[in-house]
């Protein structure tokens, strides 16, 4: 048996190779913070932790010692996340509306170390990671409720942007006003016209004119600047925050399952990873001019095995009464079998676009502060 003093020694000799390795190790993990700010991924990545757990557990065959090694590897990982989180510090987001809106509020919880700028458009947040004025944006896509948000798609067909990942923000709209207002003084409503849409029969049954918003924060901005008790804003409860407003009435949309989509664009698409669960892309495509072209692009995309979870149209806006596909399809288009059903589809396709892919690490779901 050892003295104390050389059991103290190897265990400073250890030491010595665990600090050398723990160097090692970060400046690997400063490799992945930096992919992920390019790309707009989520530090925390349940599965890919799991995956970690599971195939490190078996490099401990002493069962006594296997429970520590696991507490050890843990907080070394939750160390990594620290050092990520301080590396991606300043990355500039793109958002539409303004602080309050629904969008800032997905950018928040998405990005929470980053600078969040914002623009009075979809158009103009977009172009701000096109110019290289921002590192990525956050754009809604899609409302469960009200459907897609169509100009966000034409972005997307037309531009140069990667969505790298999806977020879904369950929205609770309410009725906002200012102090001492109360549901029988209201007359007019304001807000964005997808939340008047949302909140269309609770409008009707009071009988409320409504007006446009650029956006649900902005529509709480201009109660405010009226001060008038007759008009309200439909917004989130951070709203009411922002800007001093009373909570009149709480959850009034149709759907209380009303949830909206958040895309995450960068100028760089996330490498593809067919080997994790749920691994989904997004199609666009436009078709040849002849009889059966789309049946027979939609027959190719089923026939390799690839699961279509959405398919939509909308109008091209440069060629009247012409229009563009897109398909929301589960697997990997770049496996042998992806390949070969891009090659085929190219056929029957006078465009075919890779718009973006994510998993289910890139993708979970956030619940409003209230």
């Amino acid at each position: 048996m050892k003295n104390i003093e050389d059991a103290r020694k190897e265990i400073s000799e250890i030491d010595r190779e665990i600090a050398s390795l723990f160097v090692r190790r970060m400046k690997a993990v400063k490799e992945v913070a930096e992919y992920k700010k390019e790309r707009g991924l989520p530090i925390f990545d349940a599965a890919q932790e799991e995956r970690v757990i599971a195939r490190n557990e078996g490099y401990i065959d002493d069962d006594s010692l296997k429970g520590y090694y696991l507490t050890f590897l843990q907080n070394t990982m939750e160390v990594s996340k620290q050092y990520q989180h301080r590396l991606t510090e300043g990355a500039k987001v793109a958002y539409s509306g303004v602080e309050g809106a629904f969008a800032h509020i997905a950018a928040k919880h998405i990005f929470p170390d980053a600078a969040l700028i914002s623009y009075p458009s979809f158009e103009l947040a977009y172009a701000a990671v096109e110019s290289g004025e921002c590192d990525l944006a956050v754009l809604p896509t899609e409302n469960s409720y009200a459907g897609e948000v169509g100009q966000v798609f034409d972005l997307i067909f037309n531009g140069k942007l990667h969505i790298n990942g999806l977020y879904n923000l369950h929205i609770t709209q309410n009725l906002l006003g200012v102090k001492g207002a109360k549901l029988e003084d209201i007359k007019t409503v304001i807000s964005h016209p997808q939340a008047l849409e949302q909140c269309a029969p609770y409008i009707k049954s009071h009988g409320f004119k409504t007006e446009n918003a650029e956006n649900t924060a902005r529509a709480a901005k201009a109660v405010l600047d009226k001060n008038d008790k007759s008009v309200a804003a439909i917004a989130s409860v951070g709203a009411a925050k922002l800007y001093g407003l009373e909570l009149i009435d709480h959850d009034i949309n149709e759907s209380k399952l009303n949830t909206t989509r958040f895309a995450v664009f960068s100028k760089t698409e996330s490498a593809r990873e067919s080997s994790r669960e749920g691994s989904t892309f997004l199609l666009f495509f436009t078709v040849n001019h002849v009889a059966g072209a789309l049946a027979k692009a939609i027959n190719v995309i089923g026939e390799h095995g690839f699961n279509m979870k959405a398919l939509r149209s909308r109008p091209m806006k440069s060629l009247p009464f012409q229009y563009y596909f897109y398909v929301e399809a589960e697997g990997d288009e770049n496996s042998e079998n992806g390949k070969k059903m891009l090659k085929e589809l190219s056929k029957h396709c006078e465009m075919l676009k890779i718009a973006g892919r994510y998993s289910a690490a890139s993708s979970f779901d956030i619940e409003e502060e209230i």
